[in-house]
């Protein structure tokens, strides 16, 4: 049975709606797709034989065949009857393009990664799969609803105008790489290529960011830097193949919780904030945990996230010219390849702890101790969301459990060439030590690691 790419719509019946849906396709109709194409024969595999496995930029089109270039007919096939549909698909190599009659001829769709830009086609003659990739996700949508109502054989409304080659010009869409670095030069009229992998609009003066461009699906490296961006939009995190943003030199002063629970969690690579604003960076920033690279200089950060430790495929961060008073405990996790922290204003370490133990525990604390040594999951939808946002902070012993606000609190300094192999000088003075922040959750783990407080 043949999946519907319109979502479920087109199981409807009756000519009524067949008339209906063919009046919203008659933009459809003359519609191009671009993308990236690979026909795959079903027969290749019998010959053992295998494919190429790699899509080439196309353009695709529906055309009306004229009564020179239609194909003979499928066994079994009609020979006389209106000219039917064909898929055409062209690529620079080929602009006169292959031809693929649709009435009738489609064995089933598969539409499951649509929203990626993604669907196959696969035909009845030839029998060969025709594997969509790198397009559009609503352009994809229609086209393929029109498709599927070709080969349905639905009368058409309005003519097809017969084919014509494609344009080398009509590849040019097909651009990966944008670079613009002047105002005169930044697109206000059209819109940028949808096939883009990386995009740089650095000294454009932008002051918000532009939402034509979170429309890219494909893009893997955003480069903002040198504007005026003062707050970042949620849904940069629906770039799912990002893998370096670039937003260095602007007005930011935060970095949203919705962004670092975004599918960059499993994409972002490399991240710069340098030259921002940023004061502090939210618990929630630790799951980002495939970034390699941070840059954090000239902000006015005044603590790291206390879990940064969770950051284990972090090699380079670079963070100078901050106001750092001293590290959480949890940066002695870090296995770092470069370490820049120069001209932070570190503290020197505290003579006597903080001591904020209470006896006996309260009842939210066990709960709360209980809850992250035992890995229990939460959520807003189970528990109320200040108790969320508690455990979210929780502070970690030395020990390796968990302390709510019952803890003692102890600072020490750390040479940080135990975490990083290069390390850039702290001060003028030749130092390579910081100071760094302890917790422990009882008087019993503070005494064990009183000689690490000396």
């Amino acid at each position: 049975m043949l999946e519907d790419p319109g979502g479920g719509a087109a199981r409807r019946e009756g000519g009524s709606f067949k008339a209906e849906l063919w009046s919203s396709c008659r933009g459809w109709l003359k519609m191009k797709l671009h993308c990236e194409v690979e026909v795959v024969s079903r027969r290749l595999p019998a010959l053992g034989m295998r494919n190429r496995g790699k899509g080439i930029r196309a353009v695709l089109s529906l055309c009306q065949q004229t009564p020179g270039s239609r194909p003979r007919p499928r066994a079994g096939g009609e020979r006389g009857g209106p000219l039917p549909t064909c898929l055409v698909i062209c690529t620079l190599r080929d602009k006169r393009g292959t031809r693929y009659e649709l009435k009738e001829n489609i064995e089933q769709f598969f539409t499951k990664f649509m929203d990626e830009g993604k669907a196959t086609v696969r035909l009845k003659e030839p029998p060969v799969d025709i594997c969509l990739s790198k397009a559009n996700s609503s352009s994809l949508k229609s086209f393929l609803s029109a498709v599927r109502l070709a080969h349905r054989g639905c009368n058409i409304e309005v003519p097809l105008s017969t084919f014509t080659p494609v344009k080398t010009s009509e590849f040019e869409k097909f651009k990966t790489k944008m670079v613009i670095t002047s105002k005169k030069d930044y697109p206000l009229s059209k819109n940028f290529p949808y096939s883009l992998e990386h995009l740089q609009t650095s000294y454009c003066g932008l002051v918000r960011v532009d939402m034509r461009m979170l429309c890219l699906k494909n893009l893997r490296k955003l480069d903002l830097s040198h504007n005026h961006i003062k707050k970042l939009p949620a849904t940069i995190g629906d770039l799912i193949h990002l893998q370096e943003l670039n937003l260095s030199d602007n007005h930011l002063e935060s970095f949203s919780v919705a962004l670092c629970q975004s599918t960059l969690q499993k994409s972002l690579r490399s991240l710069d904030l340098s030259k921002n604003k940023i004061k502090a960076l939210p618990v929630q920033f630790c799951q980002l945990r495939e970034l390699t690279d941070l840059k954090l200089d000239d902000n006015e950060l005044i603590r790291f996230p206390f879990k940064m430790g969770q950051l284990t495929n972090l090699r380079f961060l670079s963070a100078a010219r901050n106001k750092l008073p001293f590290l959480p405990s949890e940066f002695q996790n870090l296995s770092l390849e470069y370490l820049d922290l120069f001209g932070n204003t570190f503290e020197q370490p505290k003579a006597l702890p903080v001591i904020m133990l209470q006896t006996p525990l309260t009842l939210l604390e066990s709960s709360a101790r209980a809850m992250l040594y035992n890995r229990i999951p939460y959520g807003s939808h189970i528990i109320p969301f200040h108790l969320c946002q508690d455990l979210d902070t929780a502070k970690t012993c030395v020990c390796g459990r968990f302390c709510l606000s019952c803890f003692i609190q102890g600072t020490t300094t750390m040479n940080l060439h135990s975490v990083a192999h290069t390390v850039v000088l702290v001060d003028n003075m030749g130092g390579t030590e910081a100071p760094i922040i302890s917790y422990f959750c009882s008087l019993a783990c503070y005494v064990n690691s009183c000689d690490m407080l000396k």
